[in-house]
């Protein structure tokens, strides 16, 4: 009976490839024999599909021919494929890299000897708050962080200073061994860290009497943090290496997520600094010079004659930072209705018509 691998993996005929790998990953997950609720059959389903779609050249055969083209029925061109077949289902091993991707994710093995690179440290993340002018034009501010660092005593090697390192004799140098896993989908065959030199291929001679041989210590460590200028609030900075250490192979990062405390003389505008200021009547009828709360201190303002209130006037150059130039302080100004008027002020107002 013919089989539509789209329905299936639950994708439409114009599928992109990453699509179809993402379908299968999630339907792989899903129905695996060895999850509770798992369904062996419609893993075996959904397996087969996508060794047909995940393949270019097999979907061009699947699309033209349908699945005849793979049951080893005569008349259609690449009758049948190679693998192994179990329960009459056959399986390629051609995208059995994206397998072992996801069994040795769920399932606690690897993929095929697929090379994993070296190992890396666990990322770490700390906050530091920071004052609004700090934000503005930067800082150098300094933090303490709890960590796995390199032993200081053997440099991270795991060896007493002096004493040789010698070929592990679990794996023979290699630094990983090789194990078999029965699934059913056979055996495979995974490649793992060898436990007895933790991936190293060495083992020391006489082990650091500090670290105990693992070449890792837990401690305090202080750090000189450049925090550029411009930073908004919830920025986060990475500080590569300097997450926690592994042997054998290169540190985590440190991210810090940086806190701008509010200043209620300011507010952020991009990299436009606004506030606020209130004037008597006379000065917005007459014009008057005033001085301004900036964050380079305070700066001369001159208000215009018949200024209204609710006008922006601008102080060009002393906003935000951002690379060497910097942005404008936007002063919003409120002019202040006098009250509580005498007769003859009040006399005085009506004879200017104000």
């Amino acid at each position: 009976m013919p089989k539509d691998y789209y329905q299936t993996l639950g994708v439409n005929k114009n599928a992109s490839q990453e699509e179809i790998k993402k379908a299968f990953r999630v339907l792989a997950h899903q129905h695996h024999p060895d999850k509770a609720g798992g369904n062996e059959e419609k893993f075996k389903e959904i397996n087969e599909a996508y060794q047909i779609l995940g393949d270019a050249e097999k979907r061009k055969k699947f699309d033209q021919f349908g699945s005849a083209a793979f049951d080893g029925s005569q008349g259609y061109p690449g009758g049948g494929f190679g693998g192994f077949s179990q329960g009459g289902v056959n399986f390629d091993f051609s995208n059995f890299e994206d397998l072992g991707d996801l069994f040795g994710s769920a399932f606690g093995f690897g993929g095929g000897g697929r090379s994993r690179g070296p190992a890396r440290g666990q990322d770490l993340q700390t906050e530091l708050v920071l004052t609004f002018e700090e934000s503005v034009f930067g800082a150098t501010k300094d933090i303490t962080i709890n960590k796995i660092d390199a032993c200081e005593k053997c440099n991270g090697s795991g060896a007493m200073p002096g004493s040789k390192m010698n070929q592990c004799k679990e794996c023979n140098g290699a630094g990983y061994q090789v194990r078999m896993q029965r699934t059913i989908l056979g055996a495979i065959q995974s490649k793992v860290s060898c436990s007895a030199c933790r991936g190293e291929g060495k083992i020391p001679e006489k082990a650091c009497d500090v670290c105990r041989g693992s070449g890792l210590n837990k401690v305090k460590k202080n750090l000189s943090v450049d925090v550029p200028s411009g930073i908004e609030d919830g920025n986060t900075l990475r500080l590569h290496g300097q997450g926690e250490a592994v042997k054998g192979g290169q540190s985590g990062d440190l991210y810090i997520r940086l806190h701008v405390r509010p200043d209620n003389r300011f507010v952020r505008d991009g990299f436009n600094i606004r506030s606020e200021m209130a004037i008597g009547f006379s000065q917005a009828a007459l014009g008057d010079a005033v001085d301004v709360e900036t964050v380079d201190g305070k700066v001369e303002l001159k208000i215009p004659a018949g200024l209204q209130s609710g006008t922006e006037l601008s102080l060009r150059g002393k906003g935000v930072v951002n690379r060497g130039r910097r942005g404008d302080h936007i002063v919003t100004v409120r002019v202040i209705t006098p009250k509580n008027l005498s007769r003859k002020q009040k006399e005085l107002l009506a004879e200017l018509g104000l």
